[in-house]
């Protein structure tokens, strides 16, 4: 038997890939122009393509799509047909999918003839065994309200092979009545090796018990600033005599999201802001293609000025997206204001008076306040 161009009795390892949330044609407008919400969209399509190309220069036998591999139900006719194509186009390659919460019922499990290479999950457990091995098992299930309550009780697995389970939702130490909500203590001691998860879109791994490990892929691509970091798929390789496995992250996404604090304590102006987000580009190796987010941290006077559309665009060009967030605390000196008989003295004891306001607030409402009296721009 030959799997990807590799003899099975050649072969001591198996290559396996996870990954998961794709989210092929999501939207993608926060935060990005029209021109390069379509762009991103297409990366999306050739990330996922990239991987495909690794898992056959790697004699990768499997790739496991933990759900979400599109952002919804209704897909675009080219999505649809990449995707087709991808899988038909590589026999050589079993794909293994379970949809998510995002894309149920999509056209992929509808399909009038489905790809041999194309193994699909339903409400009960399907078992695979993985083509030219025989030690080797995929085991997934969709969860929702109709079989959440039994599901885990019908799982049985052999004690004596190497199994992978494939579900999507949310680990925690104990399940509940919530079907999105995997637990732990029903998957312990069910011989379980590996479970590939989907839903949590940052590469996370654990053990399950002494035997097994759960692990999240993550997604391929970062599509926002909350999916900041280093993004790819899973490489498992197992050692089919051992029944036991490595796996390692394999970077892959064609941009980078970074969300970057930027203390400035002590600055009085944009020009001073600049400087401090300089010096911490400086000491930061950050690709011109990345997505970037700036958060201003730190203690600022009343009388700071410091304009983030301003700093936007100081630094719009040196970057794919830059966004400049104000998350600094205003130092307010009670005493500035006990005899300021000003308009500005009266708001201020006003606020700071106030006992339905908390102490964080006061500080934020008293400095937009303080510059709308002095005509600027909130």
């Amino acid at each position: 038997t030959y799997i990807n161009g590799i003899s099975y009795k050649e072969r001591d390892n198996m290559k396996i890939i996870h990954c998961a949330d794709v989210h092929l044609d999501s939207k993608m407008l926060r935060h990005l122009t029209k021109e390069q919400a379509k762009e991103r969209k297409n990366e999306l399509l050739n990330t996922f393509e990239q991987m495909v190309v690794y898992a056959n220069e790697n004699k990768v036998s499997a790739i496991i799509i933990a759900g979400d591999l599109f952002d919804t139900s209704m897909i675009s006719v080219t999505t649809r047909n990449f995707v087709k194509d991808t899988i038909t186009n590589n026999p050589g390659i079993e794909f293994y999918y379970l949809q998510g919460n995002h894309d149920i019922d999509n056209f992929l499990i509808n399909l009038k003839e489905i790809p041999a290479n194309l193994k699909l999950f339903g409400r009960e457990w399907n078992t695979y065994d993985v083509a030219g091995s025989d030690s080797i098992t995929i085991t997934g299930a969709e969860i929702d309200n109709r079989n959440h309550a039994g599901i885990y009780d019908s799982l049985t697995l052999d004690e004596g092979k190497y199994n992978i389970v494939v579900m999507h939702g949310q680990i925690q130490d104990k399940g509940n009545d919530n079907p999105d909500i995997i637990g732990l203590d029903k998957i312990k001691n069910k011989n379980v090796d590996y479970l590939a998860l989907g839903h949590y879109h940052s590469y996370r791994e654990d053990a399950i018990d002494p035997r097994g490990t759960y692990c999240y892929s993550g997604c391929l691509e970062g599509r926002g600033f909350d999916e900041c970091g280093e993004h790819g798929f899973v490489l498992i390789d197992i050692d089919e005599k051992k029944h036991t496995s490595t796996r390692q992250l394999v970077p892959i996404a064609s941009r980078t999201v970074y969300s970057i604090d930027v203390d400035i304590t002590g600055c009085y102006t944009t020009a001073d802001a600049k400087q401090r987000i300089n010096d911490t580009r400086a000491s930061l190796q950050v690709d011109s293609k990345s997505l970037v987010k700036i958060v201003l941290t730190g203690e600022v006077t009343l009388d700071c000025e410091c304009s983030t559309d301003l700093l936007e665009k100081n630094f719009a060009d040196a970057y794919y997206v830059f966004k400049v967030v104000d998350k600094t605390k205003t130092k307010i000196n009670i005493e500035d204001f006990t005899f300021d008989e000003t308009l500005k003295g009266e708001f201020a004891r006003t606020v700071l008076s106030s006992k339905d306001i908390s102490e964080e607030d006061k500080s934020t409402i008293i400095r937009y306040g303080i510059q709308a009296l002095l005509g600027e721009e909130i």
